[in-house]
């Protein structure tokens, strides 16, 4: 199984300042987010997204508001015909010293003993943190940094999500 790993807040739904989250209910998509998924699921790949989710255990928002918001995001996505295989999170504090939280390797675990055929020299990661690239680079995996930079020749710049689409198509596998 070859697998498009997308980081959540900041690559498909809006990021907000962490005290902003508290008031968040719903999820707005980033432009072209929507289209890219499709573009990425018709290519082949299987969808998973793996996503600090800090803001739990640090007190912004309650486990439920996490879940409304992720269940929002995930209805909408499926209206779109776009299957995302499964979500990872990690609800941990940031100074908790968790194995899950990014860019430790944790969620990417957790994905590899639910799903053993996953083919991690043929997957990838999309996310707009250094967080996203660093676990990538951890991996040795393709990533792709949504305005992050990084000098590692396994990390690619992107400006948007969409440009993800003109870099990402069958002959990549």
């Amino acid at each position: 199984m070859n697998v498009a790993f997308f980081d959540r807040d900041g690559t498909i739904i809006e990021d907000y300042e962490d005290h902003v989250w508290t008031g968040v209910k719903e999820p707005v998509f980033i432009k072209g987010a929507i289209e890219t998924l499709d573009h990425i699921q018709k290519q082949g790949y299987s969808i998973m997204i793996i996503t600090n989710q800090y803001l739990i255990n640090e007190g912004y928002i309650s486990y439920e508001q996490y879940e409304a918001i992720n269940s929002s995001m995930l209805h909408v996505l499926k209206e779109h015909n776009i299957s995302i295989q499964e979500v990872f999170y990690c609800p941990h504090r940031r100074d908790e010293g968790c194995r899950c939280i990014k860019p430790n390797i944790g969620m990417i675990e957790q994905a590899l003993t639910s799903y053993p055929e996953i083919r991690l020299d043929h997957s990838f990661i999309v996310g707009d943190s250094k967080a996203d690239v660093d676990l990538a680079t951890r991996l040795g995996v393709r990533g792709y940094g949504i305005r992050i930079t990084n000098e590692q020749p396994n990390v690619t710049l992107i400006d948007t999500i969409s440009d993800l689409q003109f870099v990402i198509n069958k002959n990549d596998k």
